[in-house]
C-alpha cells in the first residue's frame, strides 16, 4: 500500500506537466490514469458527485454534511458557490483536508451573463449578430471565472417551437441552422482557445436531447419524435456545440422513444460517444437520476443509478444516487470498476485541462474579481447586445424614433421595474443598482417631460389606477406603454396555457388607444406572444425581451433613435394560441392552402384564422427601409465539389443609417422524403448608410442541400431547387437552380 508521502510525491510529479496538457492529449491521459491509480473506490465515486452550496440572505452556506463529504473525498464537485473568497475556502478544504487533495470543480448557471446580465438568450439570438453573442458569452465567462467558477451550465441549444414552454427563453429559437451558429458562438465565448486560461470557463451543452419538444409545451413532459425529425431538427445544435469544443454535456429531463434521457444508452453512448466521438463528461440535470423512478423505468434509486451509469452518465447532480449506490453496485457485480474508472477519468482530465491541479486557486483572485465585475467594458458590451436584440415589429406613420423634448406618458407595470429587466436565470446579477426604463428615459429625453404611471398590476381586475394613467395620456404628446410578462413567468417550470399578455394590461392598452394619442408598445417577455389585439391598438411595437443590466438605457436610446433597431425574430409569433406549434420551415400537405386563390374548402386551413403567423421567423423592421434587387446566381446548375455564387444588391432607401440581416433560404422541390417549404442556409448582418447600396454574396454547395434521405443516409439528392434571399422568411425574391450528382 502506498504511503501518503508517496502519494504526494507522485502528484507533485504529475503537476509539473499540467502546463502542457492541453497541447499533449497523451500526457493528459497518462496523468489522469496515474491519479486514478492512487484513488480508493469511494474517492473515485466522489469525483462523480455534484452537490449544491446553499445561499441565504447573509451569503453562501455549505451544509455540514457536504463539508464532511468534501474532506473525505466523496464529493468532488460543487455548484451554486461563487465569489473568489468563498470558492477558495471550499477549495482549501478539498486540497488541504482530503487525502489526495484533488481540487473541486465549481459550476453555476451562467446563462446570459454572470453579474453583468445580457438580454435573455432568446433576445440575444434576435440580434443575429454572432460576434456580439460570442462577446456576451466571453464577458460572462470572464466575470464567472473571476468569481471562482470553472464551469457554466450553458449554452442551452434546445430547438423550441412551442411558446407555451417557458424555457424557450433560454435558447436560440425554432431554427436549426441559426441554432447551430449561435451554439458555436456561445461555446467559443465561454471556452476561448484554451481552457487553462483562467479567464475562461468550461461550457456544458444542454439539454441532451430534444428537451424543447415537450408535449403541450409543458416543462419536463414527454418528447415523442421520429428519428428523422430528431436528427434533422433537434440534434444538430448539440453536435455543432461539441464541434466548437464543448467538453461537457447535460442530460435532459424528458424521455425520448420511451426512455428517459438520463437512462438512454442510445443517446449517451451510441450517439454521443460512438457516433460523435465525444470525449468529455456527461452530467445529469438536477436530480434527474432520481426522477427515473416516477418516470417508471426504475423501481428504486439503486436501479436508477445502475441505469444511468450503464447509459454513459458520468456525474450525478444533487441526487445522491451515485454516492449512495455505486459502491454497492460494484460489490454486487452489477457494474464494473472499469465503468467507474472511465467516468472518473473524464472528470479528472477536465480538471487538468482547466489547470486546477497546477494551481487549485487560479480562479480565486479577489483583485481580478474586483477589477472585472461590472467593468465599464462589460457594461458597454451588455448595452450593445441589448440594443441589437430589440425587434421593431410595427412603426406606422414613423411614430418612432421619438423626438427629444416631447412630453411622454410612460405607463405599465414594467416601466419602472428593475428586477424584470434581468429576466430568468439572472445568475448573480444585481438589480438594485441598474436603471429602469423610466429612470433611463427621463434622463435621455432632454428638454422634455416623462410622466410615469403604473396603470395596473400584472394580474387581477383592479382598474383603480386607470384614471391617473389616462389623465397623463391626455397631457402628453405620445404614450409609451411597457407591458408583458413578469420575469418569473418564463424560464424553468414556467409553462403557460395562454400566450397573451397577462392580466388587465390589455384592457389598459385598449383604453389608452381610444384617446387617439400615438401609442408605442414596448414588450418585455421571454416567449412569443399572441399580439393580434395589441397590433391593432398600437401605432408602434418594440420587442425588448428582458434586456439585462443595461436594458433601461438601451430601451430609452432605441426609442429616441440613438440606435436604429436591427433585430430579427428567431422564432415565429403566432396570431393566436390555436396556431401552435407554428414555425416557418413547415412541410406541404397533399392539400396545401393557397392564400391568394379562390375559395378552397377541402384544404389544410383553419375556419377562423389565416394559416400565416402575425410575425414570421426572421422578421424585423428598421427606422429606415431596405430594397433588394438584382438577385443573381453564378450558375443555375450545381454539382458535387462545386459552388454557386449568390449575390444581391441591398439598398438603404430610407433616412437613417441602418443594419439589415440578409437571409438566404432554400427549398428542395422534390425529395425521396417530404422536404420543408424553406430552410435557412445563410445570413449576414450588414450596416448600410442611408442612400447606399451594398452587394451581399453567399456561397451554396451540395452540403447545404443534404438531409436524411429515405434510407436514413445523409446527403443531397439530384433535383430542382428554389433559392430565396430577403429580409425575413416570407421573402419571395427567388431564383431556381438544379443539382446533379
Amino acid at each position: 500500500m502506498k504511503t501518503f508521502s508517496t502519494i504526494l510525491t507522485t502528484l507533485t510529479f504529475f503537476l509539473t506537466l499540467s502546463g502542457t496538457l492541453t497541447a499533449q492529449p497523451d500526457k493528459l491521459d497518462q496523468k489522469a490514469d496515474s491519479v486514478l491509480g492512487l484513488m480508493t473506490l469511494d474517492e473515485k465515486i466522489g469525483q462523480l458527485v455534484l452537490y449544491t452550496s446553499n445561499w441565504d440572505v447573509t451569503g453562501p452556506v455549505m451544509p455540514t454534511n457536504t463539508m464532511e463529504t468534501i474532506k473525505s473525498g466523496k464529493c468532488g464537485n460543487i455548484f451554486n458557490a461563487y465569489t473568489a473568497k468563498y470558492t477558495r475556502e471550499l477549495q482549501e478544504i478539498a486540497v488541504k483536508g482530503s487525502r489526495l487533495g484533488i481540487p473541486l470543480l465549481f459550476g453555476y448557471d451562467v446563462i446570459h451573463g454572470h453579474k453583468t446580465i445580457f438580454p435573455i438568450s432568446l433576445g440575444e439570438a434576435a440580434s443575429w449578430d454572432l460576434a456580439a453573442i460570442e462577446k456576451g458569452a466571453r464577458v460572462a465567462a470572464n466575470e464567472a471565472a473571476a468569481m471562482g467558477l470553472h464551469w457554466t451550465f450553458a449554452p442551452m441549444v434546445d430547438i423550441a417551437r412551442d411558446p407555451r414552454w417557458g424555457r424557450i427563453s433560454e435558447g436560440a429559437g425554432e431554427d436549426t441552422y441559426l441554432g447551430c451558429e449561435i451554439a458555436k458562438a456561445r461555446v467559443r465565448g465561454f471556452q476561448g482557445n484554451d481552457l487553462a486560461d483562467p479567464l475562461t470557463v468550461l461550457a456544458c451543452v444542454k439539454h441532451f436531447a430534444a428537451y424543447g419538444a415537450a408535449q403541450a409545451g409543458r416543462d419536463y413532459h414527454t418528447v415523442d419524435l421520429s428519428e428523422r425529425m430528431l436528427r434533422e431538427v433537434y440534434l444538430p445544435p448539440y453536435k455543432a456545440a461539441l464541434d466548437a469544443g464543448a467538453l461537457s454535456v447535460m442530460t435532459s429531463f424528458n424521455e425520448l422513444d420511451g426512455v428517459p434521457a438520463t437512462a438512454s444508452h442510445w443517446l449517451m453512448t451510441d450517439i454521443l460517444r460512438n457516433e460523435w466521438k465525444f470525449d468529455g463528461f456527461v452530467v445529469t440535470d438536477y436530480t434527474a437520476i432520481n426522477e427515473l423512478i416516477p418516470h417508471g423505468v426504475a423501481g428504486n434509486l439503486k436501479d436508477a443509478a445502475e441505469l444511468s451509469i450503464d447509459a454513459g452518465v458520468d456525474m450525478d447532480m444533487q441526487g445522491g444516487a451515485y454516492s449512495e449506490h455505486l459502491k454497492e453496485l460494484v460489490e454486487a457485480g452489477n457494474i464494473t470498476v472499469e465503468q467507474i474508472d472511465t467516468a472518473v477519468k473524464r472528470v479528472l482530465k477536465l480538471k487538468f485541462m482547466l489547470g486546477l491541479f497546477d494551481d487549485p486557486y487560479r480562479y480565486c483572485d479577489e483583485k481580478r474579481e474586483k477589477e472585472t465585475v461590472y467593468s465599464q467594458a462589460n457594461l458597454d458590451a451588455a448595452y450593445d447586445v441589448a440594443c441589437k436584440s430589440m425587434v421593431l415589429l410595427k412603426n406606422d406613420k414613423q411614430v418612432l424614433p421619438l423626438q427629444k423634448g416631447k412630453s411622454i406618458a410612460l405607463i405599465g407595470p414594467l416601466a419602472d421595474s428593475k428586477r424584470d429587466l434581468l429576466g430568468s436565470w439572472k445568475a448573480a446579477g444585481d438589480w438594485d443598482q441598474i436603471s429602469s426604463v423610466y429612470s433611463a428615459l427621463k434622463k435621455a429625453n432632454s428638454g422634455g417631460r416623462v410622466v410615469y404611471n403604473k396603470g395596473c398590476d400584472f394580474t387581477g381586475s383592479d382598474t383603480s389606477l386607470f384614471a391617473a394613467a389616462l389623465e397623463s395620456v391626455r397631457n402628453a404628446d405620445v404614450v409609451v406603454m411597457v407591458l408583458g410578462e413578469p420575469w418569473d413567468w418564463t424560464g424553468e417550470a414556467a409553462s403557460r396555457t395562454s400566450i397573451s399578455i397577462p392580466g388587465i394590461q390589455k384592457k389598459l392598452l385598449n383604453e389608452v388607444s381610444k384617446t387617439g394619442k400615438p401609442v408605442v408598445l414596448v414588450l418585455m417577455n421571454g416567449r412569443p406572444l399572441a399580439l393580434t389585439d395589441e397590433f391593432e391598438w398600437s401605432d408602434a411595437m418594440l420587442e425588448a425581451w428582458y434586456p439585462g443590466t443595461m436594458g433601461g438605457e438601451a430601451v430609452a436610446d432605441v426609442l429616441l433613435g440613438k440606435y436604429n433597431p436591427s433585430g430579427k425574430l428567431p422564432v415565429t409569433f403566432p396570431r393566436n394560441l390555436g396556431q401552435i406549434p407554428i414555425f416557418y420551415n413547415v412541410k406541404n400537405t397533399g392539400r396545401p392552402y393557397e392564400k391568394d386563390g379562390p375559395e378552397q374548402k377541402y384544404r389544410s386551413r383553419y375556419l377562423d384564422s389565416p394559416n400565416e403567423p402575425l410575425f414570421p421567423f426572421g422578421y424585423g423592421l428598421s427606422y429606415t427601409s431596405f430594397e433588394y434587387k438584382n438577385l443573381s446566381l453564378s450558375t443555375a446548375s450545381l454539382s458535387p465539389g462545386k459552388a454557386i455564387e449568390v449575390s444581391v444588391d441591398v439598398t438603404n432607401t430610407g433616412k437613417f443609417d441602418g443594419e439589415e440581416v440578409v437571409q438566404l433560404y432554400i427549398r428542395d422541390l422534390v425529395g425521396s422524403v417530404t422536404r420543408p417549404l424553406k430552410e435557412l442556409k445563410g445570413f449576414q448582418k450588414i450596416l448600410i448608410p442611408k442612400g447606399s447600396t451594398k452587394k451581399v454574396s453567399f456561397k451554396v454547395t451540395a452540403a447545404d442541400l443534404a438531409f436524411y434521405r429515405r434510407d436514413m443516409s445523409f446527403g443531397p439528392e439530384a433535383g430542382d431547387f428554389i433559392l430565396y434571399v430577403g429580409g425575413d422568411s416570407d421573402s419571395a425574391n427567388s431564383e431556381a437552380f438544379t443539382f446533379s450528382e
